[in-house]
């Protein structure tokens, strides 16, 4: 949320087992004028501190679409690292799109 109270988008950890201390992370972000001025870095690095620190992960996990190249950079930015190639995972738009299958241990964050 920005000073002004406008909602800018989400970030959450979901499915977090404490038995396996893994958890997916997904992120939202909102309207494009609200892109390229940090707020998904932020968020991503605060949201990966808290789920490492406080919730005592070992590992978080994400997909992004191959083509989303702004995302992409952005997650190899803070630490997650390519662990795969889903082919065709994501439909949108009538259009099936591969999504790259990404990682990141305790005490990779950047």
């Amino acid at each position: 949320m920005r000073d002004d109270g406008t909602l800018v988008g989400l970030v959450r950890l979901r499915d977090a087992e404490p038995e396996t201390g893994c958890a997916e992370l997904d992120i939202y972000l909102g309207e494009a004028d609200r892109w390229g001025r940090g707020y998904a870095t932020d968020a991503l690095r605060t949201m990966c501190r808290y789920g490492f620190d406080s919730m005592r992960l070992h590992k978080i996990s994400l997909t992004v679409v191959t083509e989303n190249h702004a995302a992409h950079h952005i997650y190899r930015k803070v630490g997650f690292v390519e662990e795969g190639r889903l082919r065709q995972g994501f439909r949108r738009d009538g259009h099936w799109y591969d999504q790259y299958a990404m990682g990141m241990l305790k005490g990779e964050l950047r």
